[in-house]
């Protein structure tokens, strides 16, 4: 691949909403599609996460990626080809990035604030607690349930006036 056909490019790739429970597949299946193509990316970020204005494959959110990079133009074909694959993928969109600087691409970069995010997530999903069982939690486990009942002589005397 001759240096001076290499071009920029952007791309915005939509996920759906479900794989924001799980961003670092997502962001994996996105780096394995581009890596296929034999891209050099540059940023990699998490765009946003909003309502789509029609169902797309019964999804009503979705999860956008905004990525860009240098690929030859012939690549770009294989990109599409595997996001249109893709079950995961609900669509993608690949442009020149003529309109950017190099320098600008890589201000765009959130590639940390996304590793950020996906570490939190995971901390989040471990603090979660267990669901509660049918048992109180005061029983101590392998216990029956303790059940309490009063007798009249265990009454108040004002009650017996």
């Amino acid at each position: 691949m001759p240096v001076d056909q290499v071009k920029c490019y952007e791309g915005l790739f939509l996920f759906p909403q479900s794989a924001a429970s799980d961003l670092q597949s997502a962001v994996d299946h996105l780096k394995e599609i581009l890596a296929r193509a034999e891209v050099k990316i540059i940023s990699l970020r998490k765009w946003d996460e909003r309502r789509l204005a029609f169902e797309i494959k019964k999804n009503r959110r979705g999860l956008f990626f905004l990525v860009y990079f240098e690929a030859a133009p012939n690549a770009i074909a294989h990109i599409e080809r595997d996001c249109n694959l893709s079950e995961q993928v609900l669509r993608s969109m690949v442009l020149r990035a003529e309109h950017l600087t190099r320098e600008q691409m890589e201000a765009a970069d959130g590639q940390i604030e996304l590793a950020d995010e996906i570490k939190l997530r995971d901390t989040e999903v471990a603090a979660v607690p267990a669901p509660p069982t049918d048992r109180s939690q005061d029983d101590a486990p392998g216990e029956p349930p303790v059940t309490v009942t009063k007798t009249a002589e265990d009454m108040p005397a004002a009650l017996d006036a």
